[in-house]
């Protein structure tokens, strides 16, 4: 029952922080100038028409020398309008300035582009996982030793490095020295063959090296900390044997620890692969999302930004949650 209510007071929180900070962004994108631009061949008065048409100018009018005068529509109105066309027809907007889909539908572009950039992060996920934890592991049981010294330095060079270094290095050194992999993805939408998976392993590498060493300095913390406790020293003298006593107790308690670090970054990934994305050429939201900032397409932008507060909103929820399902000595919300 303490659960329970737990999670519901931290849903409502997420959902109130989730609109201030939509409210927030969605206000300050508007006191920007409104776009205007009129492309090649397009006609001026179509351009103000949809910009009156998605409720943000009004009382249009040609001025001297052809340039086109109209009124702002107040924020709040806007906003409410905005809101009410998300609520009850799921629209959320259509491209105004982003010329490479004009006209088209934002909710549609952005899901077409969404299964590249959960994949390049599942992949990451799958294959720093375990590499992280057995690193992790081995430095824990041979503390002090070469082999806890080597782990040490490798991991300090991940996390002090940028990914974004980490990007270039691994696209110059196995994609254009050596040839290993294409420099960019691959263009196809059948993201199962070995041709789309050859092409994002840069990627997803260039991605899972800070979560390795993530990973790795956690787990390396914890089970040291486990294994020299008192609970330890009386598995070993009930009979069990070293290998016995990590695998069934030092392990499991250093997984309380662990294991919601690893829940949160899984969700919370997605924000950090934006650059990447843009480097390896992937067509995922990344990508989007810089090119909606440089054309100032704002619905796109909305959209887009309220993805990324979600995940950011959604990996702390999911770590807090998780404690109390992985230890049933926590009891979340009781007093």
């Amino acid at each position: 029952m303490y659960m329970f209510k737990y999670v519901m007071k931290r849903l409502g929180l997420m959902i109130c922080t989730f609109f201030i900070i939509f409210t927030m962004v969605y206000v300050l994108i508007k006191l920007l100038p409104i776009p205007t631009n009129v492309l090649p061949g397009q006609d001026p008065e179509i351009v103000m028409r949809t910009l009156e048409g998605r409720g943000w100018i009004t009382n249009i009018r040609e001025g001297a020398n052809g340039v086109w005068e109209y009124d702002r529509v107040p924020i709040l109105l806007q906003y409410g309008t905005y809101l009410k066309r998300i609520v009850t027809s799921g629209d959320f907007g259509i491209a105004t300035t982003y010329g490479e889909y004009l006209n088209m539908n934002i909710w549609k572009v952005f899901i077409n582009h969404l299964p590249p950039t959960i994949l390049i992060n599942i992949y990451s996920t799958i294959i720093g996982v375990p590499i992280g934890l057995g690193l992790g592991i081995l430095a824990a049981l041979k503390k002090n030793k070469w082999q806890d010294q080597v782990i040490n330095v490798v991991i300090i060079l991940l996390i002090s490095v940028p990914n974004i270094v980490l990007a270039l290095m691994l696209q110059y050194v196995f994609c254009f020295k050596l040839g290993w992999f294409p420099l960019t993805m691959s263009t196809s939408d059948d993201y199962f063959t070995w041709e789309v998976f050859r092409s994002m392993i840069p990627a997803v590498f260039a991605l899972c090296l800070g979560s390795i060493a993530g990973y790795a300095r956690s787990t390396r913390a914890e089970l040291s900390e486990v294994l020299t406790g008192e609970f330890m020293l009386l598995a070993r003298t009930k009979g069990l044997t070293k290998r016995q006593a990590v695998l069934r107790h030092a392990m499991r308690n250093s997984m309380v620890v662990i294991f919601p670090a690893i829940l949160g970054e899984f969700v919370g990934v997605l924000s950090g692969s934006l650059i990447i994305e843009k480097m390896f050429a992937i067509n995922g939201v990344g990508g989007l999302y810089l090119n909606s900032i440089i054309f100032q397409d704002y619905d796109f932008f909305m959209l887009l930004s309220a993805f990324y507060t979600l995940i950011g909103l959604t990996a702390g929820i999911v770590i807090d949650i998780s404690y109390g399902f992985i230890d049933p000595r926590i009891r979340m919300g009781a007093k």
